[in-house]
C-alpha cells in the first residue's frame, strides 16, 4: 500500500511538474507574441491602421538601412527567445501558431541577410505604385482625417530618399532587377508628374470633401493639399524618375537569374522557402514542372480531338490567339462578361461550401497607370473594417490579349471560390493571433486559388470545349512556371528561351507572354507557389477521398481547409492528416 502511494504522489507530481512547464510555455509564447505583434504595428503603420488601431494615422514606414538593421536587431533576438519555448507544451492550435511564428522570423532575417531590401519593386509591382493608390483607396471623413493623410503624403517625400538610397546601395554591390525587364517601369512615375494638383492621384480626396466640414475649413484643406502635392509628391517622383534614368536603368545588371546575385543561391533558395514553402530543390520542382506539363499537354490533346479541329497544338492555340470570336470589343463588354461570371458562380458555391464569407466583392479594370505591363487579373482584398468590399480587377488593357475563353478561370481563381473567398474567410477567424490573421502565404493562397480553377467543372461553370481548354491552358501556365522559374534563376535560361516555353504551351497572348516572363524574371520563385500549392491540395484530397470513402464530405473538407487560414504546406498536410484520422474514426 505504502509503494503505491508513493507511485500515485510521484504520478501526481509528475503531471503537476507537466502542467507548470506547459503553462510557462504558454504565458513566455504569448509575451513573446505581444512584444512581437506591439513592435511591428509601430514599425509599419500601415499595418496598425488596417488593424484599427490608434495614433498611426499620419505616419508610413521608414526603409532606411538603419531601419532595416534595427527590425533585424529584433526579430533575431525574437528568434533566440523562441527557441527557449517547447512546442509541444503549446497544444496542437499552440503548437501550430509556433511553427508559422518561427517561420516568419527565419523569412525576416533572411529577407535581411541576403538584403533582398535592395530590390523594392518587381516588373509589376512597388512600393511607388503601392503608393499611387493612396487617394482611391482613402476613407476620410473628418478634418483630423485629411490631416493626417496631408502627414502621410509629406512623409512619403522623406521615403522616397530611403528608397532611392536602398537602390543605390544595390547598384553598387549588384543587387538590382535585371536591366532587361525595365523598359517601361518609368511609364507610371511620370503619370505623377502632373502640372495641376488637382489632376493628381493623390489630390482626389480633396475634390469633394466632407460636407460637415466647414466650408472655410475645406478651403484651407484644399489649399494645403495643393501644395503638399506640388511641393513634396510631385518633387519625389521626378527625383525618383530621374534616378530611374540616369542611375538605375543604365548600370542595372545585364544577367538575368537570381543564381547571378551576391549570393545568389542561398537568395533564391530561402525564396523558394518563404513562397513555396516546400523542402524541395530547385532541380525536383523542375522535373515535377515537366511531368505536369506533359500530363496536361495530353489533356489538352484530347480536346482538341473532340473539337476535330485540322491542326496540332500549335495550330490549334494560334486559332485561339487570332479568331475575332474569342475577343471582347470594348472594355464594358469584357467587364460585364466577368461580372455573369461571377454570378454564376456565387449561385453555385453552396454546393462545394457549407461557410461564405460575409464580405462581398466587385468587379472593376486594372488601373489605367499599371495596365499596360500588368497581368490579366487580380484580387484587391479590403479590410472588414472597411467601407467597401474586396474587387476583382480585369485587365481591359489591349483587349486582343484578354481572351474570353480564358476569363471563367480568372475569374473563379481571383475572385470565388478563389481569393475573395479565402481571404475574406480568413479575415473572420478572430480567434487566431495577430501575426496569423495578418500573413498571408503564397503557396496556400495561390495554390486554392488555382484549385478554385478546377473546382469550375464541378459547379459546371465551363460552359465551352473552348472554356474548358481555357482552364486547361491556365493549369498548364503555371505548371510551366516550374519549368520557368527555375530554368532562368538557377539553369540559365534566356528570356527569349521562357517566353518561347510559355507561347508554346498555353494559349496565352503574346503580350501575357512577355508581361508573365518579366515578372518571373524580377519576382523569383513568387510564380512556383501557384502549382505546388494546387498540387499538394489534390493530393491530399486525394488521400481523403481514398481513406474515407462514402462517409468523405467535399463541403467539410473545404471548410477545414479555409478554416486554417494561411498555413504552409508542410502544416496543411499536417491538418488535413489529422482531420482524414478524426473523421474516420
Amino acid at each position: 500500500m505504502k509503494n503505491l502511494v508513493t507511485l500515485l504522489l510521484a504520478v501526481s507530481l509528475a503531471l503537476n511538474a507537466s502542467a507548470d512547464d506547459s503553462n510557462a510555455d504558454e504565458a513566455a509564447f504569448k509575451a513573446l507574441l505581444d512584444k512581437d505583434w506591439s513592435f511591428r504595428t509601430q514599425e509599419f503603420p500601415a499595418l496598425a491602421r488596417e488593424n484599427n488601431l490608434q495614433g498611426f494615422d499620419g505616419k508610413i514606414t521608414h526603409v532606411s538601412e538603419k531601419d532595416q538593421r534595427r527590425r533585424y536587431e529584433f526579430w533575431k533576438q525574437i528568434k533566440t527567445d523562441l527557441a527557449a519555448i517547447s512546442c509541444d507544451q503549446l497544444g496542437r492550435e499552440g503548437c501550430i501558431n509556433y511553427r508559422m511564428f518561427e517561420r516568419q522570423m527565419h523569412q525576416f532575417l533572411a529577407h535581411y541577410e541576403t538584403r533582398d531590401y535592395l530590390i523594392p519593386f518587381n516588373s509589376d509591382w512597388g512600393f511607388y505604385l503601392s503608393w499611387a493608390r493612396w487617394g482611391e483607396q482613402a476613407e476620410l471623413s473628418t478634418e483630423a482625417d485629411y490631416r493626417n493623410y496631408l502627414l502621410r503624403l509629406q512623409e512619403m517625400s522623406v521615403v522616397m530618399d530611403e528608397y532611392i538610397a536602398l537602390m543605390r546601395e544595390g547598384l553598387r554591390t549588384g543587387m538590382t532587377q535585371p536591366r532587361v525587364i525595365l523598359d517601361g517601369r518609368e511609364v507610371p512615375v511620370r503619370k505623377q508628374l502632373v502640372e495641376k494638383p488637382q489632376r493628381s492621384t493623390f489630390y482626389q480626396p480633396f475634390l469633394h470633401l466632407n460636407k460637415n466640414i466647414p466650408a472655410k475649413t475645406r478651403e484651407e484643406l484644399q489649399q494645403q493639399a495643393s501644395t503638399v502635392v506640388m511641393r513634396d509628391v510631385v518633387p519625389a517622383y521626378q527625383r525618383l524618375l530621374d534616378f530611374f534614368m540616369d542611375e538605375y536603368f543604365p548600370q542595372a545588371r545585364k544577367t538575368l537569374g537570381a543564381s547571378k546575385l551576391p549570393g545568389g543561391e542561398r537568395y533564391y533558395q530561402e525564396q523558394i522557402f518563404r513562397y513555396a514553402t516546400v523542402d524541395m530543390s530547385a532541380d525536383e520542382i523542375h522535373q515535377l514542372g515537366l511531368s505536369e506539363v506533359a500530363r496536361i499537354r495530353a489533356e489538352m490533346e484530347t480536346i482538341i480531338r473532340a473539337l476535330k479541329f485540322d491542326g496540332d497544338l500549335a495550330a490549334f492555340i494560334d486559332f485561339l490567339r487570332n479568331d475575332p470570336q474569342f475577343y471582347a470589343t470594348t472594355p464594358h463588354q469584357l467587364l460585364a462578361e466577368a461580372s455573369y461570371i461571377t454570378k454564376k458562380v456565387d449561385g453555385r458555391l453552396p454546393q462545394l461550401f457549407g461557410k461564405l464569407p460575409r464580405q462581398p466583392y466587385g468587379v472593376a479594370p486594372v488601373p489605367d497607370n499599371i495596365a499596360p505591363f500588368y497581368t490579366a487579373g487580380r484580387y484587391v482584398g479590403s479590410p472588414l473594417s472597411a467601407h467597401r468590399g474586396g474587387y476583382y480587377w480585369v485587365n481591359t488593357y489591349d483587349l486582343k490579349s484578354r481572351p474570353l475563353y480564358n476569363l471563367p478561370a480568372l475569374t473563379l481563381h481571383e475572385a470565388s471560390p478563389g481569393h475573395h473567398l479565402q481571404v475574406a474567410l480568413a479575415k473572420e477567424l478572430a480567434d487566431q493571433p495577430d501575426f496569423r490573421r495578418n500573413d498571408y502565404i503564397s503557396a496556400y493562397g495561390e495554390g486554392w486559388a488555382l484549385y478554385a480553377e478546377k473546382l469550375g467543372v464541378e459547379m459546371d461553370i465551363y460552359e465551352t470545349p473552348y472554356e474548358d481548354f481555357g482552364r486547361l491552358s491556365y493549369e498548364m501556365w503555371r505548371a510551366c512556371r516550374l519549368v520557368i522559374d527555375t530554368g532562368v534563376h538557377t539553369k540559365g535560361w534566356t528570356r527569349k528561351q521562357a517566353q518561347d516555353y510559355l507561347a508554346g504551351n498555353t494559349a496565352l497572348s503574346i503580350h501575357e507572354v512577355t508581361t508573365e516572363i518579366d515578372r518571373y524574371i524580377s519576382w523569383p520563385a513568387q510564380a512556383l507557389s501557384y502549382k505546388l500549392g494546387e498540387y499538394t491540395i489534390w493530393q491530399l484530397r486525394h488521400r481523403a477521398e481514398d481513406t474515407l470513402g462514402a462517409s468523405f464530405d467535399l463541403r467539410a473538407f473545404h471548410d477545414f481547409i479555409l478554416s486554417l487560414g494561411s498555413v504552409p504546406l508542410d502544416i496543411l498536410e499536417d491538418e488535413v492528416d489529422r482531420w482524414i484520422t478524426e473523421s474516420s474514426s
